[in-house]
């Protein structure tokens, strides 16, 4: 066997969402921020058009930016009597309790060779291997698809073209809590073999 598939098959199974409330002060390190974008880029691109892109909001100044602009976003384009103070707080908290957020994002092929949605399959499988890579180093890590950050705003916001999405924001943070136990179904309900 190439790799150790033990080791592999349990980096897999202890990926878990770890929310920014229950991350401690510790800081995460720049380097570590780039081995987990560098291992995010070997993702399966079609066509290789490596439609990944990734906003990183590290220092302080940059994370309160960001919660300053969601929580204004969240008032502007949620109606009033849909708004929720419990999800504005959280807005406004999240990003000054992660110690790095990560804004990861569809560049679309100006071409369009490939399909849409298999650039977004990329990027998905992107934030996967970003995901392991933060498991890999004891990182929690929290995957927020927000209805905000599928709006104009966000992408003008991020700088992206009209064609672009973004796909998600990354909260990454060293757990304060211990690491969360999981189940999936047995393959056997989810599997038909012919």
């Amino acid at each position: 066997m190439k790799y150790n598939l033990s080791e592999i098959t349990e980096l897999i199974r202890n990926r878990r969402t770890i929310y920014p409330e229950q991350f401690s002060s510790r800081i995460i390190q720049k380097e570590q921020v780039e081995m987990l974008l560098n291992n995010a880029i070997w993702a399966p691109t079609h066509g290789n058009t490596q439609p990944w892109r990734f906003t990183v909001f590290h220092s302080d100044d940059s994370r309160e930016n960001l919660a300053d602009f969601l929580s204004s976003l969240y008032l502007k384009i949620i109606p009033k009597e849909d708004q929720k103070d419990t999800k504005l707080a959280k807005l406004l908290t999240r990003p000054k309790q992660a110690s790095v957020v990560i804004a990861v994002s569809m560049k679309r092929d100006e071409n369009e060779k490939i399909r849409e949605i298999e650039e977004i399959e990329a990027v998905a499988c992107a934030i996967h291997n970003l995901a392991l890579t933060a498991v890999a180093y004891g990182l929690g890590y929290y995957w927020s698809t927000s209805k905000l950050i599928y709006t104009t705003e966000m992408n003008d916001f991020l700088s992206l073209g009209e064609k672009d999405k973004c796909l998600g924001l990354i909260y990454l943070g060293y757990p304060s809590i211990e690491w969360p136990s999981q189940h999936r179904k047995p393959i056997e309900y989810l599997t038909t073999w012919k």
